[in-house]
């Protein structure tokens, strides 16, 4: 269990860029199709990620890795190319306000997957603040909206 708070500062860098991301997404799916513009989306994190990787020395063969490492990669990496087009399919039916809060019901969604897969155990404050982070999402889901 992690003491100390550095993983807070990139959880909320994390935060920041995941609201830049609705914003802009928003904008820019505006004329095009919500999945290609996932496809031209993903080329831009590939090509920079791959020049971050090089430039850092952080590059390693993959065929390295244990078999069970790569199996749950591959799966994370379905996982988040299937939330991609499912968000910016939502984001270009709907409004960013509304759409970004029920994205984040995924908080909910981890913390009962951790307990059931990952064995985690949540205090009672924590299950509240996830019913409350729940009741949020539902309120802003089924916000009366004009237009």
């Amino acid at each position: 269990m992690p003491t100390t708070t550095g993983w807070l500062v990139w959880a909320l860098m994390s935060a920041t860029f995941a609201a830049l991301t609705a914003i802009f997404a928003k904008i820019g799916l505006q004329g095009v199709d919500s999945d290609f513009a996932t496809l031209l989306r993903t080329f831009v994190i590939v090509a920079v990620l791959a020049l971050f990787v090089a430039m850092t020395g952080k590059w390693s063969d993959p065929r390295a890795l244990p078999p069970r490492t790569l199996l749950f990669l591959t799966l994370s990496a379905l996982a988040t190319g299937a939330s991609w087009v499912c968000y910016f399919r939502a984001l270009q039916l709907g409004h960013a306000s509304q759409v970004a809060p029920v994205d984040k019901l995924s908080v909910v969604l981890v913390a009962l997957f951790a307990v059931v897969a990952l064995g985690e155990r949540p205090s009672a404050r924590e299950w509240l603040a996830i019913a409350m982070i729940a009741g949020g999402a539902v309120l802003m889901a089924w916000a009366p909206r004009s237009g």
